[in-house]
Parts: structure tokens; C-alpha cells; sequence
């Protein structure tokens, strides 16, 4: 039986799939790196319809498709597909689904136009990957975060899946990078993200505004690390970070490059 410790990358973007931000090649690097250093890698990303299936050799898990995310009562079936990625011996697996993400742009239409279904897209995702991971049977020692689309899931991971034995000794990175857009989530974002009964009210409460900044400031919250992955990001949600007490936080450096920082991270979260 392997004793090799587990990282699970959880991104919205990764080279050479999406490049949305510079963060796409570091999520690239981070996942190889860890892969080097003798972890045990995983990563999730959505199948957004931009993605070239063919030229990325995208295929469906079948053994891992067939389960159903429910978000405000309705059912959307989640279709699962790898692909390993180039030059590492690791695997990628994609979210995919009909209603969500199947369009030929990312998080706004041709008109630049914010979607209307980006919560309930961004819910599907951090549920989904929960569920993958629990259908997986393949408990990750550490899950690093990284993109607002991946917010929810550290406080999911500390309230709807707190007692699933897969998670049980999971530890929590997020990567915040500066603001990407300036709408809210909706009205209704709560009530979809509110996806089980041991969610209560002040759970949701740093994430309520819907806005990039909420969504950053409570994931933070909920994770064991923060990475400041960027040199500009909001002085107030960074303040409000450094100020936690016991949070551990890895502040941004050009010379971070290299990610000898990032897995002195990941070797202190596992006790090393």
C-alpha cells in the first residue's frame, strides 16, 4: 500500500488547458513540483467548453460519471473526464456538465456580459469535486484551492463534509489572486450554496455580498494556509488574513517561482 502523501489541486485554470491568469502556469509547475518531490497528485478542474477534448485527449471516466449534484432542488448530472497531464505522470479530471459548461466562453458571453449562472456554476463545481473525491475513495492529505470558482470548498469542507471519513484529515490551502470580476453572485447565491443542513447562517456570512472580494475573504477564512498569490491584492482582505490568529500564510514572492516555498508549505501542514 502506497504511504505516499496525497495533494489534490482544485483550480479553475491550469496550463495548457485554460490560461485565464499567470496563475495557470503555477498551477501547472505546483502539480508537477509536488509530483517530483514524491506526492501522490490529483487535480480538478472544470471541463470548461473551451477546452480542445482532441487536442488535450480529454475521455470520459464512465466508472466515475453517474452521479447527480443537486443545487436548490434540481438535479444536473456530473460527467467526470481525465486526461494525464503532458510531461508528468499525473492525472487531470475534468467537471463537466450540459447546462454549465458546455458554452465557448468562460464566465461571461460574447457581449462580456457576467452570466447569470455563475453561482450556481461555481456551486456545481466545488460540489462536484467534493463528490468526485469521495467517489475516488482517495483521501488527500492536503487540498490546495485555487480561483474564486473554488471558494466555497474549505468551508464546506469544515461544515457539509466535516464528518466524511475521506476528508477526515484534509488539510486546506487557498490561493487568493486578485479580483477578476466586479458583479455579484446574485440574490439567490445563499440559498444554492447552502447545500446541506449543517451549513447554518453564519457559515455563509463573509460569502453573503456575493462579490471577488467576499468570496476570497471567506475562503480564507476557512482554510489552514493562504497563499497571497499575487502582489496586489485588497490591503483590507489581507489584513483581515494576517490578523487571524494561527493562520498559517505564505506571502507572495517573485523568487516563489522556483516553489521551494510552496512545498516548505505543504511539508508543514503535513508535520514534516
Amino acid at each position: 500500500m502506497s504511504t505516499k502523501k496525497r495533494i489534490l489541486f482544485i483550480a479553475q485554470e491550469m496550463s495548457p488547458y485554460l490560461e485565464l491568469s499567470d496563475y495557470a502556469a503555477m498551477v501547472n509547475k505546483m502539480a508537477i513540483k509536488s509530483n517530483e518531490a514524491g506526492l501522490e497528485v490529483r487535480v480538478i478542474m472544470p471541463r470548461f467548453g473551451i477546452i480542445n477534448e482532441r487536442r488535450h485527449r480529454l475521455h470520459e471516466v464512465v466508472r466515475l460519471s453517474g452521479i447527480n449534484i443537486v443545487i436548490d432542488g434540481d438535479d444536473y448530472p456530473l460527467i467526470i473526464k481525465v486526461a494525464s497531464l503532458p510531461n508528468a505522470r499525473l492525472q487531470v479530471y475534468f467537471l463537466d456538465n450540459e447546462d454549465y459548461f458546455k458554452r465557448k466562453t468562460v464566465f461571461a458571453d460574447e457581449n462580456e456580459q457576467f452570466f447569470d449562472d455563475n453561482a450556481a456554476r461555481a456551486v456545481f463545481f466545488c460540489k462536484g469535486a467534493l463528490e468526485t473525491v469521495k467517489k475516488f475513495g482517495w483521501p488527500p492529505d492536503i487540498i490546495h484551492c485555487s480561483g474564486w470558482m473554488t471558494s466555497l470548498i474549505p468551508m464546506y469542507l469544515k461544515t457539509a463534509y466535516k464528518k466524511e471519513p475521506v476528508f477526515a484529515n484534509s488539510k486546506i490551502v487557498y490561493s487568493m489572486l486578485p479580483n477578476t470580476f466586479k458583479e455579484k453572485l446574485g440574490t439567490t447565491f445563499v440559498k444554492k450554496a447552502t447545500i446541506s443542513n449543517q451549513i447554518k447562517e453564519k457559515d455563509m456570512e463573509l460569502f453573503k455580498e456575493g462579490t471577488n472580494t467576499a468570496l476570497n475573504r471567506g475562503a480564507a477564512k476557512y482554510a489552514d494556509a493562504v497563499v497571497l498569490a499575487a502582489d496586489k491584492l485588497e490591503k483590507k482582505v489581507v489584513d483581515e488574513v494576517k490578523a487571524e490568529k494561527g493562520k498559517i500564510i505564505l506571502p507572495f514572492k517573485k523568487e516563489n517561482e522556483d516553489l521551494g516555498d510552496y512545498l516548505q508549505l505543504y511539508n508543514q501542514l503535513l508535520g514534516k
